[in-house]
């Protein structure tokens, strides 16, 4: 994970106060919305999602960028892979 890193995201989506699986499948459906290449901002605060998200993007081949601590709660950026 690389803290702290800017990220231009295309997409944001809001997952404060969802716990696991629903951050994932929130995402996994907002990806669908996405073209290859645009980055997702996703806002949690579900310290699960700091192992739940770069497992997702490994399983799925899409891109994690960064994480971003942002007092109580995180902002993860996620890149939809191209094919």
């Amino acid at each position: 994970m690389s803290p702290g890193r800017q990220v231009e995201a295309d997409a944001s989506l809001d997952c404060i106060g969802l716990y696991c699986p629903m951050p994932i499948v929130n995402t996994a459906k907002k990806f669908q919305e996405l073209k290859d290449g645009q980055v997702l901002e996703i806002l949690s605060d579900d310290v699960g999602i700091l192992k739940d998200m770069p497992a997702w993007c490994k399983a799925t081949g899409n891109k994690f960028l960064s994480v971003d601590d942002r007092d109580g709660h995180y902002a993860l950026y996620v890149q939809k892979r191209s094919n």
